[in-house]
């Protein structure tokens, strides 16, 4: 355990150092989300507002960031360089859970700068909130961007196959959740679907937090979901990067 702990801490840092050399690839992940807040806020009636709707985009563009990061372990396995580190001595999980922990730093700075630009416009902040919203939504991302990598792994001679499984899986998690129009009010099998989205419970808890709600049922099902996620996450990618070559 403690190898393992030791490989985790020396490929996160690796992973970390490029982020840090340029953190405007941590921007860029924002730009969806950001024009997301931009054009439909000033349509929300005003029993919503940036208090209902900034969660989401919160999570949203976690959820955009997330899900990308297996485009850089396409990268590194077109080079070569995935498969020089498979014969090193570093662990095999390591490999996989020091990459997927990486993405808990866009996850904070992306949700600070979000908060910080709609501050001006009247977003009530509760911090003990917003930091355990913070905390879920780290773990949700860390079994995402598990599941990325997985999918790298798996479409790792075929680049096409990976896009088009995200982008078709993106957008249909997106809409379910709510982020951007409640689906209260939608069709029942609509509301169906929603029940079975994982992601439903992250943003309907994180709604709650941002009100400074920490211990509503929501807030409960949202950290539940999130350990699953992150659970689910990081067994599947483990395996799979225990069988790569």
């Amino acid at each position: 355990m403690t190898s393992l702990v030791t490989d985790t801490r020396v490929v996160f840092s690796r992973e970390l150092r490029p982020v840090l050399r340029n953190p405007f690839t941590v921007v860029f992940a924002m730009v969806q989300p950001l024009v997301f807040l931009g054009l439909f806020a000033p349509l929300l009636p005003d029993e919503l507002g940036l208090q209902w709707f900034v969660p989401g985009i919160v999570v949203m563009s976690c959820l955009f960031g997330t899900s990308m990061t297996g485009s850089n372990l396409l990268f590194e396995i077109q080079t070569g360089s995935h498969e020089r580190m498979l014969v090193t001595p570093l662990r095999r999980p390591a490999l996989l859970i020091g990459r997927a922990l990486k993405e808990i730093v866009p996850v904070v700075v992306q949700a600070a700068v979000i908060i910080a630009i709609c501050l001006p416009f009247g977003l009530d902040v509760h911090l003990g909130g917003v930091l355990v919203g913070v905390l879920i939504l780290a773990v949700f991302c860390l079994g995402l961007g598990s599941l990325s990598y997985t999918l790298a792994l798996a479409a790792k001679n075929q680049e096409w196959l990976f896009w088009t499984v995200q982008q078709t899986l993106l957008f249909p998690l997106l809409l379910l959740a709510g982020m951007l129009l409640p689906i209260e009010a939608g069709p029942g099998w609509l509301r169906a679907l929603a029940r079975w989205n994982p992601l439903t419970y992250v943003v309907d808890a994180e709604r709650a937090l941002f009100n400074g709600d920490i211990w509503a049922s929501t807030t409960v099902s949202g950290t539940l979901a999130a350990l699953a996620v992150g659970a689910f996450g990081l067994f599947v990618g483990s395996r799979a990067m225990q069988r790569s070559a």
